[in-house]
């Protein structure tokens, strides 16, 4: 991408996000593009890199607000403090995925006819059968 000032459709394009999108991270304080005549927005490289930032931390499921302490946060204590808490959930959730892929994956490889009564299977659900508890 150019070093050359963006406006916001072009860098919307890039990313492939709605403008709006743009504007109201504007509005709750992730974004701070420079304005021109008419109140135009411009962005730049670095903008481009914060928006990748923003991203990349929603990918994480981090909520707008972390995202907007950690990115904010001159103090790395206070940042790593936010990316310390939405690392421990992220970790959570990616076992609860491996757990969730495990099971499609033993249910692709059963060969039963029911596939309640494969054994390989049912491996996969004991743990919530015997804890009682739902994900």
């Amino acid at each position: 991408m150019t070093s050359s000032p963006l406006t916001i459709g072009v860098v919307a394009d890039h990313f492939g996000l709605p403008t709006h999108v743009l504007r109201h991270w504007e509005s709750v304080g992730l974004l701070a593009p420079a304005r021109v005549t008419g109140g135009r927005r411009r962005y730049t490289r670095d903008d481009l890199y914060r928006v990748a930032s923003i991203l990349r931390a929603k990918q994480a499921g981090l909520p707008l607000p972390d995202i907007r302490a950690f990115l904010a946060a001159h103090d790395p204590a206070a940042r790593k403090d936010v990316l310390r808490r939405n690392h421990d959930a992220l970790q959570a959730r990616m076992a609860a995925l491996r757990s969730a892929l495990d099971l499609l994956e033993a249910g692709l490889n059963c060969t039963h006819e029911d596939i309640s009564t494969c054994p390989n299977y049912r491996t996969h659900l004991a743990e919530l059968v015997d804890a009682g508890t739902t994900p």
